[in-house]
């Protein structure tokens, strides 16, 4: 089991186990991660699942597509360089130990 890691806004980490093949902000929710809202339920339609990148192998990172590059200018906290929206990062061997720091509001 792959894992990751997730701070939230009051500087609490998460670590969570993550099946490969499953997508970040899914694995949030499905831990009771509440920061990540996920209202589209990950059909990158809404930017709720804002994360930034803190640590671990990013340069294993799938390509930003532009679709997510272009939802990622409506989110809600302001958009950094290691932005991106984790419904969009599937986890995979080579992401084990990502670190993403919840972007804060997500709404």
């Amino acid at each position: 089991m792959t894992k990751a890691t997730f701070i939230c806004a009051d500087g609490a980490r998460r670590d969570v186990d993550v099946p490969v093949g499953t997508n970040l902000m899914r694995a949030a929710c499905d831990h009771g991660i509440d920061e990540i809202v996920g209202d589209c339920g990950g059909s990158l339609s809404c930017a709720t699942c804002h994360v930034f990148v803190e640590d671990g192998p990013a340069h294993a990172l799938p390509a930003m597509a532009s679709t997510e590059d272009q939802m990622l200018d409506y989110t809600a906290a302001p958009r950094q360089a290691t932005s991106r929206l984790s419904c969009q990062l599937v986890m995979s061997a080579a992401l084990d130990g990502l670190v993403l720091r919840i972007a804060n509001p997500q709404v």
